[in-house]
């Protein structure tokens, strides 16, 4: 159940972060942790960079962008809904690319 909370979208950040400073839990409890904080990482710098492209730009190219940051927010809510659905009935909670990339990345620093 306490898994469930680190996928939650935005929210889940901060536990997965206070678990991997810690450096206490279970292995899945850790990767799931990382796997949340790079999630939640790489939209939001996506989200930002969207956003600063859609301001400093004219004509139609900002309402494009914005239409890909909603996108680009909504797959992060679906992906985040997904592994929670998939935690619950019992399966793993690794993503295909963003699992290893967490690994690599936040396996050095925050473990």
């Amino acid at each position: 159940m306490q898994l469930l909370l680190h996928l939650v979208p935005i929210v889940g950040f901060f536990p997965s972060l206070w678990t991997l400073y810690r450096g206490q839990g279970s292995r899945e409890q850790l990767a799931i942790s990382r796997l949340s904080i790079t999630l939640a990482l790489t939209w939001l710098l996506s989200y930002l960079l969207l956003a600063t492209g859609a301001a400093t730009s004219s004509n139609f190219f900002p309402l494009r962008l914005f239409i890909l940051n909603s996108f680009l927010t909504s797959g992060y809510f679906l992906v985040s809904v997904w592994l929670i659905l998939r935690l619950m009935q019992g399966k793993s909670g690794r993503l295909p690319g963003f699992s290893n990339l967490a690994e690599r990345v936040l396996g050095k620093y925050l473990s």
